[in-house]
């Protein structure tokens, strides 16, 4: 962390003039280059940084600049037309979707990046169905146009058939490819081109012939104007009133109607550009202030009270603080914890209340934070992000607020991990080392799990896929110098039931002096219903009751269902953890001064550990979706080792030269894949991943797995 500078401390900008988004998209689909225009065309930096070249802001970090890709979000701060945009560059990589998800939390807006020839790649797709979870409005951003090969429509076309939206191309792209000079906003109807070698862009009227002296070009974008009136119209009343009425819409119609769409959710505003050549930034920008929210236009956020009732808090700065903790940064010299204010003020030496905890902090310094450096401010108010310094036990998700007023928001969700490793210090000396660089490294990424295992004793660290576990390791050999030696990638296994038993009985009694414990339950298990597809066994556990009568009092039901759940730590076939499983309570007895909620869930485990042993179990394995692009005369040998992996091609397409297969593989048999394609193909094939749920292993497989 370098060292912060004090700067002069105005007042911070009230809720409407703030603009907290996220830039998401596909790796390689130039995220961290929209980010660095964004930051030059708004004055926050002097010089362009080049991904490849190392020089990025928001790519600070020593793994970063030598991969070439995001893996950390990354904060920047800047000001356009009066307005202050937070923004945080978030990573691509399907392993780091964890950071995405933190990020998305407390964003208010979106900017979706795509690669012009590639369209809606597959990480594309599952960012937008995090921020669909989310509720984060969106505009899409149509990059890399100077491309060989680049297509607007043809980005248009796979965002409305993969994703489903709604598109409202709001821009008109002047050339193709390397003759790609500038476009055309549809919605004030000017020209906008950018010369060579220059960073400011000419306005020419499209309506005027005596300003833009290309009459194809002048039809074209009158076309395209009207389809973006008729889409308009289709999507909001007003516009429709207007358009039957008038026959068209407004310039200012339209940009309102674009507004309101994209606060809705019911529409996409779709812009373009090449932010390599720093052509279409100045627009998004613009597009950016004009159709993405603040903090005052949305909800007031929602939590738990005191009480355990649900409370609002609105973004007013007089109210009383109300934060969300979204990211924590350890470092050498200081421990940072980012934070998003949804309402009051929060003030430099401010006792806030951890509400999970119960514990207070002092916040000793509040920061604005451009990815590594750091200015110091007196307040944030509502709606800010910002970072603060003094928060010693403060995690991601914990909720922050005043003391006297007590709130617990939603904390990000955190995904399972799917892969592991086992690690251990090269000298014994240095073991106490290493487990507090562990300790410090799941408070930066929480989606890291650290583990001891009860045979072997070895330290287990585990993560979202090869990658996210390499580039942990990594950093803990260049922030601590450690010497580590780590073993093979495993992937966590689960276990599931395919049969259940019905009317299991399980008594117990415990007499040893004094009160005893008793309990007698009835259970049914069964699988658990949930729709086909990719996101099969998720759902991972579902408890009911069918006791009548008052057999079973309320409170010592739901202390057999927290005995159910204790029980799905590990499974009858190999210790895995249990999923996708329905448990009934039908029938009980209770003993008058010897039952309690201990004795019913101490039965509860007992009885849920003694139906798995009854029941047909199969052993279900992390599956990820592939898509591997190659060359035309390469698609039989990758075809031929994804069968071998065990793979299933769900379906090809062909696109100039080049074939890109889709399948489903198991997550173990993707371990070296990239060594693998690349020796198949030349070098000339790459593919991404995203995961898709829990599948069963193979009779054969899973015998081999079970014995190890």
């Amino acid at each position: 962390m370098r060292t912060s500078r004090q700067i002069p401390t105005t007042s911070a900008p009230v809720p409407t003039t703030v603009r907290n988004l996220g830039i998401l998209a596909h790796v390689d689909a130039g995220k961290t280059t929209v980010t660095e225009r964004i930051l030059f065309a708004a004055g926050a930096v002097h010089k362009r940084g080049e991904v490849h070249e190392g020089t990025t802001v928001t790519d600070f970090d020593a793994q970063e600049r030598d991969r070439g890709i995001t893996i950390f979000a990354a904060a920047v701060s800047c000001a356009w037309n009066g307005h202050r945009i937070n923004l945080i560059d978030t990573p691509g990589h399907v392993d780091f979707a964890d950071e995405v998800e933190r990020s998305l939390r407390v964003l208010d807006g979106a900017v979706a990046v795509f690669d012009a020839v590639a369209g809606v790649e597959p990480q594309s797709e599952s960012v937008w169905r995090q921020a669909d979870r989310h509720g984060v409005p969106r505009i899409a951003f149509v990059n890399k146009l100077d491309r060989a090969g680049a297509d607007l429509d043809t980005a248009v076309a796979s965002l409305r058939d993969r994703l489903g939206t709604v598109p409202l191309v709001a821009q008109l792209p002047i050339g193709r490819e390397d003759g790609f000079t500038g476009l055309v906003d549809l919605v004030r109807m000017r020209a906008l081109t950018w010369p060579a070698d220059c960073d400011t862009y000419e306005t020419a009227d499209v309506r005027d012939p005596g300003a833009v002296g290309d009459a194809d070009l002048r039809a074209e974008a009158e076309r395209r104007r009207r389809l973006l009136e008729e889409t308009a119209a289709e999507l909001h009343p007003v516009a429709l009133e207007e358009f039957c009425t008038t026959g068209t819409l407004s310039d200012e119609t339209l940009a309102l109607v674009l507004r309101e769409v994209t606060l809705q959710g019911s529409g996409t505003v779709v812009l373009c550009g090449s932010a390599y050549r720093n052509r279409g930034v100045e627009p998004l920008l613009d597009a950016v202030v004009a159709y993405l929210p603040s903090p005052a236009d949305l909800p007031p956020v929602r939590g738990l009270g005191p009480d355990g009732g649900e409370q609002e808090r609105r973004p007013d700065p007089a109210a009383p603080v109300a934060a969300l903790a979204f990211k924590v940064a350890v470092t050498a010299t200081g421990r940072l914890t980012y934070v998003r204010v949804y309402s009051g003020t929060l003030r430099k030496g401010d006792t806030v209340l951890d509400t999970g905890t119960g514990r207070t902090e002092r916040v000793a310094r509040i920061l604005r934070v451009q990815a590594d450096r750091h200015f110091e401010l007196d307040e944030a108010r509502a709606g800010e992000i910002v970072a603060a310094v003094g928060l010693k036990t403060v995690r991601a998700g914990t909720t922050l607020c005043t003391p006297q007023a007590p709130l617990l928001l939603e904390p990000p969700t955190v995904a399972d991990p799917v892969v592991s490793v086992a690690v251990e210090a090269r000298r014994s000396a240095d073991t106490g080392r290493l487990a507090t660089a562990l300790v410090r490294l799941v408070e930066e990424d929480p989606s890291l799990v650290v583990r001891s295992d009860p045979e072997t004793g070895q330290t287990v660290l585990s993560g979202m896929g090869e990658l996210h576990l390499e580039v942990a390791v990594e950093k803990i050999r260049r922030d601590h110098g450690l010497e580590l030696t780590v073993g093979r990638p495993q992937v966590s296994y689960r276990e599931t039931v395919v049969r259940g038993v019905s009317g299991l009985v399980h008594r117990h009694v415990k007499q040893d002096g004094g009160a005893g414990q008793f309990a007698h339950v009835v259970i049914d298990v069964e699988p658990l219903d949930v729709a086909e597809g990719a996101e099969q066994h998720e759902a991972a556990f579902a408890f009911g009751s069918t006791v009548v009568g008052g057999r079973v009092p309320q409170e010592f039901v739901r202390a057999v269902e927290a005995g159910c759940r204790d029980a799905l730590a590990d499974g009858p076939l190999g210790g895995h953890p249990v999923t996708g499983l329905r448990v009934t309570l039908t029938d009980g007895a209770t003993h008058s001064k010897d039952s309690s909620e201990l004795a019913f869930r101490t039965a509860g485990r007992a009885a849920v550990r003694a139906a798995l042993r009854a029941s047909a179990m199969a052993l279900l394995e992390p599956v990820a979706e592939v898509v591997v692009t190659v060359p035309d005369d390469a698609v039989g040998a990758v075809l031929g080792d994804l069968a071998a992996r065990r793979g299933r091609v769900t379906g090809s397409a062909g696109r100039s030269g080049t074939t890109a297969v889709t399948a489903v593989v198991p997550l173990a048999e993707l371990f070296g894949y990239a060594s693998r394609l690349r020796g198949r193909t030349q070098g000339r094939g790459t593919f991404t991943t995203r995961p898709a749920g829990l599948a069963p292993v193979p009779e054969t497989v899973a015998a081999v797995v079970l014995a190890r």
